[in-house]
């Protein structure tokens, strides 16, 4: 590979990962602001949860996509291939549970309308 284009690459998943990396803590800061503004009820709570959960599933596929390009594009051996795997399995997971977390339900199944008469 053209060393400039690999240079080039390599600041492109840095700027990514570092993207992702703020959005998380941004998740965070924003979910603490409005949790300490609001009247930390329970409602609160989840809403403060569901924010800090949406912020940290954000930050994962940024990472997930930085950690795709450095391997496919940069570092393309098997070793490199299969630490992605790794890390794809486990973010899937994290990201998987932190949507079941949010919204209270499999990602894959769709929510029901509510029937006004129940």
């Amino acid at each position: 590979m053209d060393p400039l284009l690999a240079e080039f690459l390599h600041i492109v998943t840095r700027s990514i990962e570092v993207i992702g990396i703020l959005v998380i803590c941004g998740g965070i800061l924003v979910a603490a602001v409005n949790y300490t503004l609001s009247s930390r009820d329970i409602p609160a709570y989840h809403r403060a949860r569901a924010t800090l959960g949406r912020g940290i599933l954000l930050g994962l596929e940024l990472l997930v996509a930085a950690d795709i390009i450095q391997t496919v594009a940069v570092e393309p051996t098997l070793d490199s291939v299969l630490v992605l795997g790794g890390i794809v399995l486990i973010r899937t997971f994290l990201s998987l549970s932190l949507e079941v977390e949010i919204t209270g339900r499999w990602p894959w199944t769709q929510s029901r309308p509510r029937n006004p008469h129940e």
